[in-house]
């Protein structure tokens, strides 16, 4: 069974302190989240590691993986499962060679399945379309259909994560369509108790 599947939280951007960081990710992998991102393109390379340090041990201690967005270096450093990358990131090729056969590496593919279809070959294990919803998160973010998931759970033979504007009320319609995980923000962050936003999250999975 792959590791990428279910609730997919990605930190804040931009960062919040520590210790909030650190309490909110908690609270979602209480909830039942089973991967979680670093998304830091503000702070500095210190303040990232100790960051990805901290989530690293909390992941494990909670079974969940831990990715860290963009900077392969920084997932070295931490001892993190794997790495998340853009098209404008390291490529995969190289980033597998830093981090070795066994890490997870993810491919932003946008609304494009013939980006995924490459991402694939060139060694990524799980790609990601989106947005589908309207994103505070990246509001110039293209935008996806959702029949791209159905064809691409047809072809692919990878985990597919969906984000962009995610909440649980339209969720469920991408895991119908095909999404193995979905990768949430703000819907899951913002909430007043994130334990059972993320558990609400989860209960949109297939058991």
């Amino acid at each position: 069974m792959s590791r990428i599947q279910g609730l997919y939280a990605v930190t804040r951007t931009p960062a919040v302190e520590l210790s909030r960081l650190l309490a909110e990710v908690k609270a979602t992998l209480a909830g039942g989240a089973r991967v979680v991102q670093l998304r830091d393109k503000i702070s500095d390379t210190g303040a990232r590691l100790e960051a990805a340090l901290c989530l690293n041990a909390l992941c494990r201690a909670h079974g969940a993986v831990f990715l860290v967005n963009d900077d392969v270096a920084v997932a070295q450093a931490a001892g993190a499962h794997g790495v998340h990358l853009g098209r404008e990131d390291t490529a995969i090729e190289a980033a597998r060679a830093r981090l070795g056969a066994a890490a997870i590496i993810g491919a932003s593919c946008y609304n494009r399945l013939d980006l995924a279809r490459r991402a694939v070959l060139r060694g990524a294990d799980y790609v990601a379309f989106g947005r589908f919803f309207p994103s505070r998160t990246k509001p110039e973010a293209v935008l996806a259909g959702v029949d791209l998931l159905r064809r691409a759970r047809r072809e692919l033979k990878v985990p597919l994560v969906a984000i962009g504007g995610i909440t649980v009320d339209n969720g469920g319609a991408l895991v119908a369509a095909g999404a193995h995980a979905l990768a949430v923000v703000g819907g899951l962050f913002d909430a007043d108790d994130i334990t059972e936003r993320a558990r609400r999250f989860t209960e949109l999975f297939p058991r």
